[in-house]
C-alpha cells in the first residue's frame, strides 16, 4: 500500500482531525513526505462526494459542499430517531464523568462509540474539547444541561454517588490497548 492509501485508511478510522505531526509519526514517514502525499490527496478528492478538510497543520474527512442539501436531508433524518440504548448510556458517562476522552469512554462501555459520539455531536448535545495532544475530550453541551433543567451537573440526580461509581469502575478495570 501507498502512502496516500494509509493516510486515507488513519483519516477513517480515527474519524477527527489528525496533525501531519501524527501522521508521520504513525506512519514512520517525514512531515515532508506526509505533505507530498496530502497533495496528492486532495487533488484526487477535488471533484469527490468526500473531500479533505487541510489547514495546513491538521487534516479530516469531510463531505463536498456541494452534497450539503442531501447531508442535510440525511442528518434530519438520523435526528428524528430515537438515541437508544447505547447513546443514552454513552450520554451519561459524558454527563457524570466529563470531560471525558473517547477511549476512556470505550472502556467504561466495553465498546467502540465513535458513531454514538458523532451522532450526539450532530445533535448538539455534546462537545468535543481539547484533550491530550492525541485526542478531544467530550463534555456536556449547556443546551443538554438545559434541557435536563440543571444549571451545572453537580446538580444531575445523584451526581456524586454517580461519579464515585464511574471513578471506582475505571479504576478497578484494566484498560486493554486499541
Amino acid at each position: 500500500m501507498n502512502l496516500e492509501n494509509k493516510i486515507e485508511s488513519v483519516l477513517l478510522f480515527k474519524n477527527e482531525p489528525v496533525s501531519v505531526l501524527e501522521l508521520g509519526k504513525w506512519l514512520d514517514e517525514k512531515p515532508e513526505a506526509i505533505k507530498s502525499a496530502l497533495t496528492n490527496l486532495l487533488e484526487y478528492y477535488k471533484d469527490r462526494g468526500i473531500v479533505l478538510i487541510f489547514d495546513g497543520e491538521s487534516i479530516s474527512l469531510g463531505t463536498h459542499p456541494k452534497l450539503g442539501a442531501l447531508i442535510e436531508n440525511l442528518q434530519k433524518e438520523e435526528l428524528s430517531r430515537e438515541l437508544g440504548r447505547a447513546g443514552l448510556e454513552t450520554l451519561a458517562i459524558i454527563l457524570y464523568k466529563g470531560p471525558i476522552s473517547r477511549r476512556e469512554i470505550d472502556h467504561i462501555r466495553g465498546v467502540n462509540s465513535s458513531f454514538i459520539l458523532r451522532s450526539l455531536l450532530i445533535r448538539g448535545l455534546i462537545e468535543r474539547v481539547e484533550g491530550t495532544e492525541r485526542s478531544y475530550s467530550y463534555k456536556a453541551t449547556l443546551k443538554l444541561l438545559e434541557y435536563l433543567g440543571v444549571s451545572r451537573r453537580e446538580d444531575l440526580p445523584r451526581y456524586e454517588d454517580a461519579f464515585k461509581e464511574i471513578e471506582e469502575f475505571v479504576n478497578t478495570t484494566p484498560i486493554h490497548p486499541a
